[in-house]
């Protein structure tokens, strides 16, 4: 039989993080964030200055501006000592927690700013005791340490990448970073500690950074919204297995994703009928998301990205060509209709939701037809 999972408190949970740690946290802005357990962390440290100097992970920036702080809980002089994070642009337009960014523009922090799949790939080489990735993604842009190496600041010197040939090839080579600690969310937790996601908008890389944290001899602690009788939950709904999983915190108010308690339809258990999604005013940004919709293939799958991009979803919806572009989008979902704004990662009636790792892998090998960032759109 298997043995029973410790269910703690938030507070008792997070005494078991040692000052020093490199703590992954796995989040996409409010999506998906254990935002109970950066809560008590933060306390923790503010108490008694236990829980400090830590390195943080997380491919997808960690809490939002709207009410789920994330990261923002811990940004007490002295609690991070550095933060390698993917998704953090910096400004008013950022749904990254404005505490951090703050602390990354004045220095109180080292940060760097890596690809949020390179990130994924580096827990897994890390869970698998591989020295590192080779990756061409980010050659020449910020990312290449002939140009600023991935650092956000000038407090941040040490290079964590580096140029190497290989098999004839110029590579970006980035060491594999062992992980202490791994703080993950998930729905269901059983009483082994088995961890379902019904419930959120995706799974995210839950696995991926649980497995780099047990690997490593570190801890895996899982916020879930409930925890239920063993052997109730369906084996392959399971995102991650108990034998990954060292401590359950349970908070059965944790909120979907940004500004969102809870929608069935952005976790595909239910279908919002077409007719219920507002279409976007008439202006500028309209007329640049019709442009590029206009720019689409009938059948084409597109790697969407927030901003004005987000919009053109709308748009063929609004003129009734709904299902003729698949969307795909880095957090996992397949389809549907994606959110807007900052509860931008999820989707609405989604065909699929795949683990964030994944889709990162097909996009870094270009396996959709065009992607649409921000104000751009360019055709592969």
């Amino acid at each position: 039989m298997s043995r029973r999972v410790p269910v703690l408190s938030a507070a008792d949970a997070v005494a078991r993080i040692p000052s020093g740690a490199t703590v992954s946290v796995s989040s996409s802005s409010g999506l998906g964030c254990p935002d109970a357990v950066l809560r008590a962390l933060g306390e923790r440290y503010a108490a008694d200055g236990a829980g400090g100097d830590l390195t943080l992970l997380h491919p997808i920036a960690a809490g939002d501006m709207y009410g789920i702080d994330g990261v923002d809980h811990l940004t007490a002089p002295g609690q991070i000592r550095r933060i390698i994070a993917g998704s953090y642009p910096s400004g008013p337009s950022s749904a990254t927690p404005p505490k951090i960014v703050s602390a990354i523009e004045s220095n109180a922090i080292e940060a760097y700013n890596l690809p949020s799949g390179i990130l994924f790939q580096l827990h897994r080489a890390a869970a698998v005791g591989q020295p590192g990735v080779l990756t061409e993604v980010g050659k020449d842009t910020y990312l290449d340490p002939r140009r600023h190496g991935g650092r956000m600041n000038a407090r941040t010197t040490e290079d964590l990448v580096t140029v190497v040939e290989f098999d004839g090839r110029e590579w970006l080579y980035l060491r594999a970073i062992p992980v202490d600690v791994a703080i993950i969310r998930a729905t269901t937790a059983d009483e082994y500690g088995n961890l379902t996601s019904e419930d959120e908008g995706a799974p995210l890389g839950v696995l991926d950074q649980a497995l780099a944290a047990h690997n490593n001899g570190g801890i895996v602690i899982a916020q879930v919204k409930r925890v239920v009788r063993d052997g109730s939950l369906r084996p392959h709904d399971v995102v991650v297995p108990c034998n990954l999983v060292d401590y359950v915190v349970v908070d059965p108010e944790q909120w979907q994703t940004t500004q969102t308690p809870y929608d069935p339809a952005i976790s595909g258990e239910t279908l919002q009928p077409l007719a219920t999604f507002d279409f976007q005013d008439w202006g500028p940004e309209k007329v640049i998301a019709r442009r590029a919709a206009m720019e689409l293939g009938q059948g084409w799958a597109v790697n969407l990205g927030f901003g004005i991009s987000a919009n053109v979803p709308r748009i063929l919806l609004e003129e009734g060509q709904h299902g003729a572009v698949t969307w795909v989008i880095e957090q996992g979902a397949v389809g549907g209709v994606p959110l807007l704004d900052f509860a931008f990662g999820c989707s609405s009636n989604a065909e699929s939701i795949m683990p964030s790792p994944h889709q990162f892998t097909y996009f870094q090998a270009g396996g959709f037809d065009a992607s649409l960032h921000q104000l751009l759109g360019a055709r592969k």
